[in-house]
């Protein structure tokens, strides 16, 4: 997905010939094909791509604080 949206990012912020712009726009579209063939086929870790970021991305600083070693100084 990193790919597309690096893709989309180009498309909108350059200047770019038609035939750049259609060669983007093509690898676009194969990218998300791709991706919607891959959603429920299972990663080597179990998980499928459509199961993988399903839970929050937020993590309090309380927690990453608490989950670091504390320095002895």
């Amino acid at each position: 997905m990193a790919v597309k949206d690096g893709i989309e990012g180009m498309l909108e912020q350059l200047d770019l010939t038609d035939e750049e712009r259609q060669v983007l726009e093509g690898d676009r579209d194969a990218v998300t094909a791709l991706a919607e063939r891959l959603v429920d086929m299972p990663t080597p870790a179990g998980p499928t791509p459509g199961e993988l970021g399903t839970q929050p991305a937020f993590i309090p600083l309380t927690v990453l604080r608490n989950s670091l070693p504390r320095s002895e100084t």
